[in-house]
């Protein structure tokens, strides 16, 4: 290969090639004069440009995600580390965290979505937690588009490809779909693991001499820069950055998980630190690993593993190569981890020391590349506050009459809706996934929530991810406000009491008032219903710049929730058990269709004020699920949310194949209203007395489970009525016709 000569000091400046890698002439002036005193040179400009990066230093959102409540009586780590903690008691903790992988997919779905999944596992075993689960939250364009069926079939080809290699079951997650996903499809990931509080690690470098360690994957030249393309917008016709996209090894990861949690649980004592090279790779790893303990580095990279030849310091340190992590450790121990990782065939090599002095050093060829504040790159990016307003559709929405559907068919209604792509059976999707690897999944995908064992204990942990972002894109706050609820409503529906959230905030552009805006705005209403749930941020990530063409995906902040089952007897389901079985709805229906799959199936679009929302009343709603549930009462409970009543009450039927009898005291068209702060609860006829008791009039007894394998929903002016089975296989197949 032949070498390319690197751009001067004088010519980066002069020729401005700092702003094709997304630094600002403003920003390009401050690390010139206010933290250089000098002109960066190529290596040190490419650090600043990934560090700098909204992707690495949140310099967009940092004022943003102040907002969030972040701390609680059981969470041990909050966000700053690879992963959020959460105690559970008995010594134990649960790890998570979600990221987006949304650019890469959109470019090369298979390995973008892959390497999403290899990324989040390598933060969660960072924390020293052994991952038990794997969550994914997509969003994709309409499927009635060649390329949305490829990206999808890609997508969910990559999550499952890794994840089943590698040992870990992908267990949950939601699926939708809307036009404004076309050219940019959103790929969130999360991770959850178990750990011994007696094994938390951190990710830092400390003590004056102690050893940086590179081990895993060698070096390459994928990835350069991924932090910066995960900051831009999509053009279309510009040739996307194929080189931004990394390409994951699943079984080297495997090695490497197993190599890093020997490490922590049985060599705890020389260990000091350890991170996983994640976006921006050796240098975001390395250099927040110093920042965070106050300390300096020198770096060699003379010694960093490469798989391909003449890489440049430039090449090495923005590298996003997979499968790789960074570890301090005590001096004079080098061999033993050598040792270690060399039983796994791994690669584990010194390249660098810690120091005091506060300076990021690097060293190529015996000269000296880059001497830079360590702080400078991980902390003193600077802070944006940009210029927001309401986006002018909101005032539009207000003056629109609410949506109110004409439903001239019921039963052709229901079946409509249960085709449509976001309410179908994502059953074809996770098929493809091994959910049930390890073998401590109690409930798989398909419920409300899933849920996992905690082995050698009584316990559960209840996991999902949720966000509806029509109800964002009618209303940032309140349905940021509900985003947050939907999710702990799945939580209680399993029997589990909400703990803590990760969340992915997809946004569009925060450079457009509008687009800051909708990011600062749903941010008040997420924080909100954290603090009123109860439910702490303890880990995320922020993926800005999801825009096609000046056009911007919906705002869409995944809220990914885990919640804590006290006793395995309280897992529960969202399908109807027996025949002679009563149905109960919680809460209160109004007339609800704005943002609703109604009116987008009706009119191809949605628009108006979005639905009203009491954060107290849902808090009150869900403690006496949660109370009933734990007494024994309750036989299933499902959330209502997408396309209503009539779709709870279908979904809940087709778990076991049963029939109901349903009498609803409203017209049809309430059947389908999406009114927040609903359950569907069946109950068994001798519980009656005791349920009624708890649920205090906020419960209507609204019909039976019946043996006879028929929907049958009676209301004011129409009978819905449809063999169960009819309705399940249009369910079922609505997705894998579409795809065909």
């Amino acid at each position: 290969m032949m070498k390319v000569k690197e751009p001067t000091p004088q010519e980066i400046k002069s020729q401005r090639i700092y702003s094709g890698w997304g630094l600002t002439d403003e920003e390009y002036r401050m690390i010139e004069e206010d933290i250089l005193g000098r002109m960066p040179n190529y290596t040190e400009t490419g650090l600043f440009s990934v560090m700098w990066s909204e992707h690495c230093s949140y310099k967009n959102s940092k004022l943003v995600l102040k907002k969030f409540p972040t701390e609680g009586p059981h969470v041990l780590q909050g966000p700053g580390e690879g992963a959020g903690i959460v105690d559970i008691g008995d010594g134990q903790a649960v790890v998570f965290k979600a990221e987006s992988h949304n650019h890469p997919s959109a470019v090369e779905p298979y390995e973008g979505a892959a390497t999403g999944v290899g990324g989040i596992i390598r933060d969660i075993f960072s924390m020293g937690a052994r991952p038990i689960a794997i969550l994914d939250s997509l969003r994709f364009g309409e499927l009635t588009n060649e390329r949305t069926k490829y990206l999808l079939e890609e997508v969910v080809a990559g999550i499952g490809g890794y994840g089943n290699c590698i040992g870990i079951p992908t267990v949950g997650g939601e699926v939708a779909f809307d036009p404004c996903y076309e050219g940019n499809p959103l790929v969130n990931a999360m991770c959850v693991g178990i750990i011994d509080h007696k094994n938390i690690q951190k990710g830092q470098a400390k003590g004056v001499g102690n050893t940086i360690m590179y081990v895993g994957a060698k070096t390459g030249r994928d990835g350069i820069h991924g932090a910066t393309f995960a900051s831009e917008e999509f053009v279309e016709g510009e040739e996307q950055q194929r080189s931004a996209i990394q390409v994951g090894d699943p079984f080297m990861e495997k090695l490497l998980l197993e190599a890093c949690l020997e490490l922590i649980l049985e060599h705890a004592d020389i260990l000091v630190g350890i991170q996983d090279m994640g976006a921006a790779g050796l240098v975001s790893s390395s250099a927040e690993m110093a920042s965070k303990a106050g300390s300096g580095l020198i770096l060699d990279l003379d010694h960093v593993p490469q798989r391909e030849s003449e890489m440049t310091p430039y090449e090495m340190m923005l590298s996003e190569s997979q499968e790789r992590m960074l570890i301090c450790v005590k001096k004079g121990h080098e061999a033993e981890v050598i040792e270690l990782f060399q039983k796994y065939e791994l690669d584990a090599v010194t390249i660098g020391k810690v120091t005091d002095d506060g300076l990021y050093r690097l060293n190529h060829h015996g000269i000296e590349v880059a001497n830079l504040p360590v702080d400078a790159l991980a902390e003193d990016a600077p802070v944006y506050n940009k210029a927001r307003c309401e986006p002018a559709r909101l005032k539009k929405f207000e003056r629109v009459a609410d949506f109110y559907p004409d439903v001239t068919d019921g039963t052709e209604t229901l079946l409509n809706l249960l085709q449509q792509p976001t309410i179908a059976s994502k059953k074809m999707i996770y098929e493809t996934y091994d959910s049930q690897v390890r073998t401590n999944t109690v409930v798989l995908p398909g419920s409300d929530a899933a849920v996992l064992r905690v082995r050698g204990t009584t316990k559960a942990l209840a996991m999902t991810t949720d966000c509806n972002a029509r109800y964002l894109y009618l209303n940032p706050e309140i349905g940021g406000q509900i985003a947050v609820a939907e999710a702990a409503r799945n939580i209680v529906a399993s029997g589990g009491k909400p703990l803590a959230i990760t969340d992915c905030l997809n946004y569009g552009s925060p450079d457009k008032p509008e687009g800051f805006w909708e990011l600062w705005t749903s941010a008040d209403g997420i924080a909100k219903a954290c603090e009123v749930l109860e439910t702490p941020v303890i880990s995320g990530n922020v993926s800005l710049y999801n825009e096609t063409n000046g056009q911007a995906v919906y705002p869409t902040p995944v809220i990914g929730m885990v919640g804590l089952i006290e006793n395995l007897s309280d897992v529960t389901t969202q399908g109807f058990k027996s025949a002679g079985d009563l149905i109960y709805v919680l809460g209160e229906t109004k007339a609800d269709f704005n943002g609703s799959e109604l009116q987008k199936m009706t009119l191809g679009y949605i628009e108006g004020k979005l639905m009203t929302f009491d954060l107290a009343y849902e808090k009150e709603i869900q403690q006496i699920v949660l109370k009933a549930i734990k007494l024994g009462l309750i036989q299933s409970a499902h959330d209502c949310s997408e396309g209503g009543l009539g779709v709870a009450l279908a979904e809940s039927a087709f778990e076991k194949g049963v029939g109901f009898e349903v009498k609803l005291e409203m017209p049809v068209s309430l059947v389908f209203s999406e009114t927040q702060s609903r359950f569907v609860l069946s109950i068994k006829l001798e519980n009656q007395t005791a349920f009624e008791k708890i649920m205090n009039g906020h419960a209507q007894l609204i019909g039976k489970v019946t043996d006879d394998e028929m929907i049958s929903i009676e209301t004011e002016n129409q009978t819905i009525e449809v063999l169960t089975q009819t309705a399940k296989v249009l369910w079922e197949e609505a997705i894998p016709c579409l795809m065909k």
